[in-house]
């Protein structure tokens, strides 16, 4: 018996041994270790110089002595290590890429960045994409787990007057990435070689960087351009521990030899896409988990009390109160005051009791007052809500998630109580507020000045419509407020303001090239094709399509605004035609006689539109020599004379694109026909301007759109498929033009 004890006692005490001589053995091994390079702190499982200062490959820190201070690198590679945290996040110096032309517009400098750390992912978080310069279009491109991803951005100015702080288009862009990418590569170019702008911006930057520590400024911009060496910018990498290949979990990492959370800590997943887990001490200790012992307890006795004014007891990881004064309730982890009422305590309550009696009284009549008026006005937003088709668009709206139905007070408080600062577009139908909903949507809300009872079900009915339209291309209708006496209509708001702003703001520098107007013309023009044929069983008419009804985004993608607007706004003989028929110089001619507007307005209209980005002129102004003048009869004069150069805006002609602006011209003339039969419709002139584009980009295909081709009895659009739609009769003054599309996709669109 006294054996079996002896030998029991013996492989305890040589177990403790082995405990004890590891711990000690681990101690001394990253005893001798170095801590810091120069000013960083580098705390395991990072290290420097033997292999036991460190866990792995991926956590070796160079220090290289050769600088003055030390300056510490990421494993062996070039990037500067400026900051390591125990929360996995490590912060490196990446080098930004440029792009940079002489005065002549010949390239002398070109080189991206990239930034090669496959074992750790770039932070989404902490991170953005940046893009500096006014002739800069810029891209990042990365590994994320099995795909490849990439992400840009476009930025153009023409001075530096619109340069703002925001870095939303002008001089200065930037981009959100994605989680999980690893592998980063930048790179920059530019549009026109910085020609026209050379004088003070001679050159495009690009870098992946840390947000909270850039801010664009002009000063910054000017201080890039003059500098001989770039200097490095701070980028958030994510750190992990464990299998670089695969997800780690905690579960199966616990179960491992080589589980790196020590005592009280815990293991933490992480779903940032970088693979494995970290480390972090458990509520009550504090210091580094990666440590044998680095999780030390927190004395919270000693640096707060807070059992205060009683006494505090700790211990490992907690604490606890062992005495409260006379008056106060320990709850075993703080002294709180006691809830048994003095005599004095019972006079207060008293008291207060009497003058609360006193209080109410007194303001009775006004709560009642109050609370007549809130019924009164709740039947009157109850009257308006049945008035406007409420209780029929609730029965009809299940069907549709996105639809929503606003209260009136939540418009109120959007908009701030209506503040005539959120105004942000007016006319004879009314005012347009700007508004940001409780989840942070921008919205745009449409409050008009005229209403008609008589209208509810076709109302309710295109408002139906509407929720059903979705296209890239068309502004959203996000839903409408029925309890006021005329709906308040909600759309999503557009951040960069109308065409009509970009092509007629004075100055040179606000001059949009034509790739981008070509651009703008072919998304809208499907739009409006997507409204006449595809949005509803029958064609939608937009009935007021002018450059001041497409609005650009902060990508300048064009997105139509009031389609069908005039369907929601009932005819009222005492208001301005412009109100609900269209805007003068955008009116189809033929309405003048049948006071009917079709499909064919809206392509007439569009002609306008057209004319307007080939002349940078409005759709009626005013020459001095003869005064007011109509830009559709202008196009069509000057291409009937062949004087089609003497009206274009010269800043978008060049040699490149002189056919390409003939073919618009003559697509503009065909939509500007007098009479609706001849003019094509606007499927048709989505499909020309998007093989235009196509060719843009492929121009080895071939468009013809001469006016030069007179004479056929009708008037052909052949598709890339071959495919053709004919329309019969001659335009007003032409006998007729043919428009052809050669292209080697075999309809690919």
């Amino acid at each position: 018996m006294s054996i079996s004890i002896s030998m029991a006692i013996g492989v305890v005490l040589i177990f403790l041994a082995v405990v004890y001589t590891d711990k000690v053995a681990w101690a001394q091994s990253i005893g001798h270790c170095r801590e810091r390079c120069g000013a960083l702190r580098v705390p395991y499982p990072f290290g420097m110089d033997s292999t036991k200062c460190y866990l792995g490959e991926k956590f070796l820190i160079t220090c290289n002595e050769t600088f003055q201070p030390p300056k510490a690198f990421l494993m062996k590679s070039n990037l500067p290590v400026a900051n390591i945290s125990l929360d996995g996040e490590l912060t490196v110096m990446q080098v930004v890429a440029q792009d940079c032309y002489s005065k002549e517009g010949k390239k002398i400098q070109n080189w991206g960045s990239i930034i090669w750390v496959p074992q750790f992912t770039i932070s989404s978080t902490k991170n953005k994409f940046v893009a500096i310069g006014c002739d800069t279009n810029a891209f990042v491109q990365a590994n994320r787990v099995k795909e490849r991803y990439a992400t840009g951005c476009i930025s153009f100015c023409n001075s530096t007057h619109g340069f703002n702080k925001s870095c939303s288009g002008s001089g200065c862009c930037k981009a959100p990435i994605a989680s999980g990418l690893k592998n980063v590569t930048v790179k920059v170019n530019s549009y026109y070689n910085h020609t026209g702008i050379w004088d003070f911006n001679p050159c495009s930057y690009a870098f992946v960087v840390e947000e909270s520590k850039f801010n664009f400024s002009l000063a910054i911009l000017q201080k890039m351009d003059k500098e001989q060496v770039l200097p490095r910018l701070p980028i958030v990498i994510n750190w992990a521990i464990g299998d670089d290949d695969k997800i780690d979990r905690c579960e199966e990492a616990k179960n491992r030899v080589n589980y790196a959370c020590k005592q009280n800590s815990e293991c933490v997943g992480v779903d940032d896409g970088s693979g494995g887990y970290r480390c972090k001490c458990l509520d009550g200790y504090q210091g580094n988990p990666y440590h044998l012992d680095g999780c030390q307890d927190i004395d919270e006795c000693h640096n707060s009390n807070p059992c205060e004014p009683g006494k505090c007891s700790n211990s490992p990881g907690k604490w606890k109160c062992i005495r409260c004064p006379k008056g106060y309730n320990n709850n075993g982890t703080a002294c709180t005051k006691s809830n048994n009422a003095t005599d004095q305590s019972k006079r207060h309550l008293l008291l207060y009791s009497i003058l609360g009696v006193c209080l109410t009284l007194s303001v009775a009549s006004s709560i009642l007052c109050w609370g007549m008026k809130k019924r009164k006005l709740s039947k009157l937003k109850k009257k308006f809500f049945e008035q406007n088709g409420g209780i029929m668009l609730l029965q009809r709206l299940p069907d549709l998630e996105t639809a929503k139905i606003f209260t009136a007070d939540e418009l109120k408080r959007v908009t701030n109580n209506y503040d005539e600062n959120r105004v942000i577009g007016e006319g004879g139908y009314g005012k347009v507020y700007k508004g940001i909903l409780s989840d942070g949507q921008e919205v745009a809300i449409k409050k008009s000045k005229i209403g008609d009872e008589s209208q509810t079900a076709q109302f309710v009915n295109e408002v139906m419509i509407l929720l059903k339209i979705k296209h890239k291309n068309i502004v959203k209708f996000i839903g409408c407020c029925l309890e006021t006496e005329v709906p308040l209509l909600v759309y999503e708001f557009i951040t960069n303001g109308t065409l009509f702003q970009q092509i007629h703001k004075k100055g040179k520098a606000s001059a949009l090239p034509w790739k981008l107007r070509l651009k703008i013309a072919s998304e809208t023009a499907a739009a409006l094709a997507y409204l006449h044929s595809a949005a509803s069983t029958e064609p939608i008419i937009h009935r007021d399509v002018k450059t001041s009804n497409i609005l650009l985004d902060e990508n300048y993608i064009a997105k139509v605004s009031d389609f069908g607007a005039s369907k929601l706004i009932p005819i009222d003989q005492n208001q301005l035609p412009t109100l609900v028929l269209g805007t003068r110089g955008y009116l189809d001619p033929e309405y003048l006689q049948s006071s009917q507007l079709t499909e064919k307005s809206d392509v007439y209209s569009f002609g306008v539109v057209l004319a307007e980005l080939l002349t940078s002129k409005k759709a009626v102004f005013f020459d001095r020599a003869e005064g007011e003048k109509n830009l559709a009869m202008l196009l069509l004069g000057a291409i009937k004379d062949d004087c089609l150069p003497d009206i274009l805006d010269g800043e978008i002609v060049d040699k490149e694109n002189d056919e390409e602006l003939k073919k618009v011209a003559n697509l503009a003339k065909m939509c500007l026909s007098v009479k609706g039969e001849e003019r094509p419709a606007m499927k048709e002139v989505a499909n020309v301007l998007e093989a235009l584009v196509s060719l843009e980009k492929h121009p080895w295909g071939k468009v013809d759109l001469s006016g030069e081709e007179l004479g056929s009895s009708s008037n052909t659009f052949e598709n890339p498929s071959g495919e053709s739609g004919m329309r019969s009769g001659a335009t007003s003054g032409y006998d007729s033009t043919q428009i052809q599309i050669a292209s080697p996709y075999n309809d690919a669109r």
